[in-house]
């Protein structure tokens, strides 16, 4: 037992083993300044901040040689777990998370480290085990009763470790965690002492819980301002003819298909051409789908920088990376509880494509930067105009991932095959392309019909819309003018117009061509306006993005007067 004696510069000493602990004669008992500490505890959000101010304050006080605290966590290494024995709580235990104190100079060893031996302690296991398991207070008040077990007997001669004491952290019936001070004098005969360390311990168990709900806050109002944000633009950058339009054979056949894969869970690989309409197929899996309530949430892999694709599909945290000045929420927590389309999946880094199976077969990843596991509830619907089979004897796509993917394929036929559904198609989109220009209908006559029908449309229903708002732009009111080509305009090249008509495909540069024509007309119609209403991306059916990406990929300027 630890013995005070008094010597001649007025300190107290008390002995244990042979060691001395000098503390000063007016020397305040160990919890009265600790007052403070239940307002700092009070007035602190963050847990992390929280659980240090606690330690840091009280290895303030020149008698602690350790204070510590675990708070519940998964058993996430009860396999591996050298104090887990057999019969322990498998579902749960103490997770050490903050520590500190005065050393010996002698052991010079870490207090702030979380790992070792007690960075994990079972339930029931030891005194803080115990502690937890029971939800009681434990006191060992002098040297005499540090007994074997408790904690580590050559550690604590070492450390001159004459009391223990540990508080579980309760909050409204239920224990958080447990905090520990291991001291170098023996405990007061009153109970004061107990008293106060019971006080913080139940402050520091409503402060943790509260610092808890305000970081769920935090986190839940970010997701939903993201959330927000991009179904705004959703909105603004949607078209009002989102649904699949058509009755020819390859159209039911679809519906046939949506019908099968949407009530399922599984992943769906939609494979079509460019622009025969994907993204609507996918919107459609989703509304039919038990997910509908929840947001669809779209991912165009081809315009996210090769870079970014892990921090734009999984998150990051703060300092993950250079200009990572906050946390940000990835695409598969925004989408959790619905669905991510990742429209042209294939142009994923490969070295990504592992990480995106562990998702899609475990439902877990972690943010860049940060070590801490998240699980998601997510169905994936990709999208590729590529022939992904090839891709994997490639090499440039992983055999496993396609597969995991390719559980139920939707294929969507080319326009060209379902000629029957561009009346429909035409009309629609000459109403709505109308309304939004605020220009009177025009009649679409049959000989405007056999036009289209004539036409290959290798853009498909994208090209297709595409003509009829060139249409509406560049034709006289009441005289509806398509342009297909060249040929259609004055001055084109030598090649004769029936021979250009006899091609069965336009080549790439006439593509080209035709395409910074069609930009260079719209922003020129717009005068340079390309975001917002009656902008030009507005008028092409185009996202702003793709539209400033397209200008500058065909050497355009942003505004009217300076396209070439």
């Amino acid at each position: 037992m630890a013995l005070p004696t008094r010597s001649h510069h007025n300190k107290t000493k008390f002995r244990y083993s042979t060691h001395m602990v000098e503390l000063p004669a007016d020397y305040v008992p160990e919890f009265e300044s600790l007052k403070d500490l239940l307002l700092d505890m009070a007035r602190e959000r963050s847990v992390d901040r929280l659980l240090r101010i606690i330690v840091e304050r009280f290895a303030g006080r020149p008698h602690l040689a350790l204070a510590r605290i675990w708070l519940m966590g998964p058993a996430d290494r009860c396999p591996t777990c050298s104090m887990a024995p057999a019969r322990c709580d498998r579902s749960r235990c103490l997770h050490l998370v903050a520590s500190d104190g005065n050393p010996a100079s002698e052991t010079r060893s870490d207090v702030s480290r979380l790992e070792g031996p007690y960075a994990r302690v079972p339930l029931s296991e030891g005194a803080i085990g115990m502690v937890a398991a029971a939800g009681r207070s434990h006191h060992v008040p002098d040297a005499q009763r540090v007994e074997r077990g408790l904690i580590d007997r050559t550690w604590a001669r070492a450390e001159r470790i004459v009391a223990f004491a540990a508080e579980p952290l309760v909050h409204q019936g239920e224990v958080l965690g447990v905090v520990a001070i291991f001291v170098r004098v023996p405990f007061p005969d009153s109970s004061e002492s107990r008293s106060w360390l019971r006080l913080v311990a139940d402050h520091a168990a409503i402060a943790i819980a509260n610092a808890r709900a305000f970081a769920e806050n935090e986190r839940l109002r970010e997701r939903i301002e993201v959330e927000n944000a991009y179904l705004r633009a959703e909105v603004v950058e949607a078209q009002p003819y989102r649904e699949l339009i058509g009755d020819s054979p390859p159209m039911q056949n679809l519906r046939r298909q949506f019908e099968l894969v949407a009530p399922t869970d599984a992943s769906v690989l939609v494979v079509g051409e460019s622009g025969t309409g994907k993204e609507l197929a996918a919107r459609e899996i989703h509304r039919r789908s038990t997910r509908a309530h929840r947001p669809l949430i779209t991912v165009d892999c081809a315009s996210i920088p090769r870079t970014l694709h892990e921090s734009e599909l999984f998150g990051h945290v703060k300092g993950a990376f250079t200009g990572a000045i906050r946390d940000r929420t990835g695409r598969f927590e925004l989408a959790d509880g619905g669905t991510l389309f990742l429209d042209e999946v294939g142009e994923i880094p490969l070295e990504l494509q592992s990480q995106l199976l562990r998702v899609l077969q475990e439902g877990q990843f972690e943010r860049v930067g940060d070590d801490h596991t998240r699980q998601v509830d997510v169905r994936i619907i990709a999208a590729s105009n590529r022939d992904l089979s090839r891709e994997v004897a490639a090499g440039r796509f992983r055999e496993d991932l396609y597969y995991r993917l390719n559980v139920l394929p939707v294929v969507i036929a080319p326009l060209r095959e379902r000629v029957d559904d561009i009346p429909l198609l035409a009309k629609r989109f000459l109403e709505a392309g109308a309304r939004r220009l605020k220009q009177p209908l025009p009649e679409l006559s049959r000989e405007h019909l056999d036009q289209l029908k004539r036409h290959r449309w290798p853009g498909n229903v994208r090209e297709l819309q595409n003509v009829i708002e060139r249409a509406l732009i560049i034709s006289e009111p009441g005289d509806l003018r398509f342009d297909f080509g060249p040929s259609a305009r004055l001055g084109s090249g030598a090649e004769s117009p029936s021979a250009r008509a006899a091609l069965p495909f336009v080549p790439m540069a006439e593509l080209r061509r035709r395409e910074r024509e069609n930009l260079r007309a719209a922003v020129t119609y717009t005068k340079g306006k390309v975001h917002g209403p009656r902008g030009a991306a507005e008028v092409l059916g185009m996202k702003p993005t793709t539209l400033l990406s397209r200008l500058k990929a065909l050497e355009l300027t942003r505004h009217g007067q300076d396209l070439r």
